[in-house]
């Protein structure tokens, strides 16, 4: 598989976890995922488009004025890709939270599982 492939697929989910809209972000989860695509990171464990654009949805409502934003290239191999990434405030650049996730691929160049980790995030209360 060609490395255009696993960046194809990678532009597309941070187009599907920036999205704007409802609707925008419905049209980017499903450009970005199969229909039964599932997502899994500490904090979520879904499937489908309408919970895949849930959890996108309440991540933008905790973390208003702030973007996904690659952190580093993808790396991948067969069907299987990882790349690390930030979310960064659009005002002043300062990024609170970061991780790492490993997508899979189905034949389409869709994402068909992400398997997130958290790498950094703010202090509690």
């Amino acid at each position: 598989m060609s490395a255009h492939r696993y960046e194809t697929a990678v532009t597309r989910y941070f187009e599907a976890w920036n999205a704007a809209s409802a609707e925008q972000r419905a049209k980017a989860v499903a450009a970005a995922w199969t229909e039964d695509g599932r997502y899994t990171d500490p904090l979520a464990d879904v499937t489908g488009h309408e919970a895949l654009a849930a959890v996108i949805a309440g991540a933008q409502e905790q973390f208003p004025g702030f973007e996904f934003r690659p952190a580093g290239p993808v790396d991948g191999h067969h069907d299987t890709a990882r790349f690390s990434w930030e979310l960064v405030s659009v005002t002043d650049g300062s990024a609170p939270v970061a991780g790492s996730d490993v997508i899979t691929l189905a034949e389409d160049g869709r994402i068909s599982s992400v398997r997130g980790f958290l790498d950094r995030v703010p202090a509690g209360p």
